[in-house]
């Protein structure tokens, strides 16, 4: 049976009136990427208040690897409702706070001891990452890079890419933040092969070392493996591998964002593991509690350990229902099978995204890791001239058909997808129609 079931146009009436009433009640600054109103979800699968059912392949932008409304997730919110809904970690300590900590220290890379932070958000994530880097080290500088999106706080603005969208009237800024710039393969200039390419990027690094700040200044470099909102940019291999190598040389802590692609959504339970390459901090959070409000910092237990007791931590931090959602949603994850599902969704999404840029030039390049795939829109593959206003038609296009995508990219002009890692191949194709569907109205 076809997973989308259209009643009423998209969005409908009661859609339309219950986002009037959001416009009207909340901060216009909190966007909203469509006009939706929903009312219950399951897998892949979403139904709005107007009665249509609709494929989402955004997944709360990452955080619903395991899907909407997973039995099992579902099934120890419910039992620890009954047991303690909030007590506050800084006041007390309860079983699925400690026990997901465990876990976090056990799945997570490198084999060294290890202890977590658990935390509310990506963003509040990324600054505990910082904080304990400064404290662990005595240092200030942070250094990150172009096309990085690391979260809203003040700190992790600064830390962020894309001005116009995420920054513009907010500063000032916190201080010491190097931005460097993120070897992007698809626009490396014409006269340079990629592995040139890159290794000027790599002659870049080095430099800035020397030219922007000391590496002894420098407390950490905070990357994301695969760029999220820069448009699903997997890093060059030799670059992280180069990034490893001259923290470990100047004493530099490496942290990872793996916020938007951990937990499986490259094929494998962290990105880096596709890199060899293991972090002095990890940072997590999105798909860690299969859509309840957690994150986390691992790594490194005497780096962890060096910020002084009441630096760390909040009254939310580790809510005995997010731990409980996590410790089922990071069984599932974890597993074999689950990941080879994953691997699985990515080869079979890859394809039939491919099969669009074979037919359709405006799609300059199709790319990312694992299922984190993402299209990036062009006026034509010469001049690889951003298509934004034409990324938003598609996105406009595949609703009214029952498919929910956003974009993504430092330009705006990509399609990102991020369905369940255990979607059935039944609303892949589905979901994959919608979209040849929309190309072929809006490309022509």
């Amino acid at each position: 049976m076809s997973a989308i079931r259209i009643v009423s146009e998209i969005p409908g009436p009661k859609s339309r009136a219950l986002v009037a009433r959001r416009a009207a009640a909340t901060a216009r600054g909190a966007a909203h990427l469509t006009p939706l109103a929903i009312r219950s979800a399951q897998g892949a699968r979403v139904s709005d208040v107007d009665g249509n059912q609709l494929l989402d392949f955004a997944g709360g932008i990452g955080t619903l690897a395991v899907g909407h409304n997973e039995a099992s997730v579902v099934a120890a919110i419910h039992a620890q409702t009954d047991a303690l809904i909030h007590m506050c970690a800084i006041v007390a300590s309860y079983e699925p706070f400690v026990a997901l900590a465990e876990k976090l220290n056990e799945i997570t890379p490198g084999d060294f001891p290890k202890k977590t932070v658990l935390l509310n958000s990506g963003a509040e994530a990324v600054e505990a990452a910082v904080k304990i880097a400064r404290a662990a080290t005595g240092r200030a500088g942070i250094i990150v890079f172009e096309g990085a999106y690391h979260g809203r706080t003040n700190l992790t603005m600064a830390m962020t890419s894309k001005y116009a969208l995420f920054k513009r009237g907010f500063g000032p800024f916190a201080p010491e933040i190097y931005r460097l710039p993120f070897p992007n393969p698809f626009r490396r200039p014409d006269a340079l092969s990629e592995e040139e390419y890159i290794q000027f990027a790599i002659t870049q690094l080095e430099q800035a070392l020397i030219a922007q700040v000391d590496p002894n200044a420098v407390a950490a470099v905070v990357l994301e493996p695969v760029q999220g909102e820069g448009g699903f940019l997997p890093t060059p291999p030799r670059f992280l591998q180069r990034l490893r190598e001259l923290c470990d040389e100047h004493g530099m802590l490496l942290v990872l964002d793996e916020v938007q692609c951990g937990f499986g959504r490259t094929g494998a339970l962290f990105a880096c593991e596709h890199y060899g390459v293991v972090p002095d901090l990890l940072v997590m959070a999105k798909s860690l509690a299969g859509g309840m409000p957690l994150a986390a910092v691992t790594g490194r237990a005497e780096l962890v350990d060096a910020p002084h007791p009441g630096g760390l931590g909040g009254t939310y931090s580790g809510n005995p229902l997010a731990c409980a959602a996590a410790l089922a949603a990071v069984g599932q994850i974890r597993s074999p099978a689950f990941l080879a599902r994953a691997q699985e969704v990515g080869r079979h999404l890859r394809a039939g995204l491919q099969g669009l840029a074979e037919r359709y030039a405006k799609v300059g390049e199709v790319r990312g890791l694992g299922a984190m795939l993402a299209l990036e829109l062009v006026q034509d593959r010469e001049s690889k001239t951003p298509a934004p206003e034409l990324t938003n038609e598609l996105c406009a296009a595949t609703l009214r058909r029952g498919l929910i995508v956003i974009r993504a990219g430092l330009f705006s002009n990509c399609l990102r997808f991020l369905p369940p890692l255990n979607i059935s191949d039944v609303d892949l194709d589905e979901g994959l129609a919608v979209l040849e569907t929309a190309f072929g109205e809006v490309v022509g």
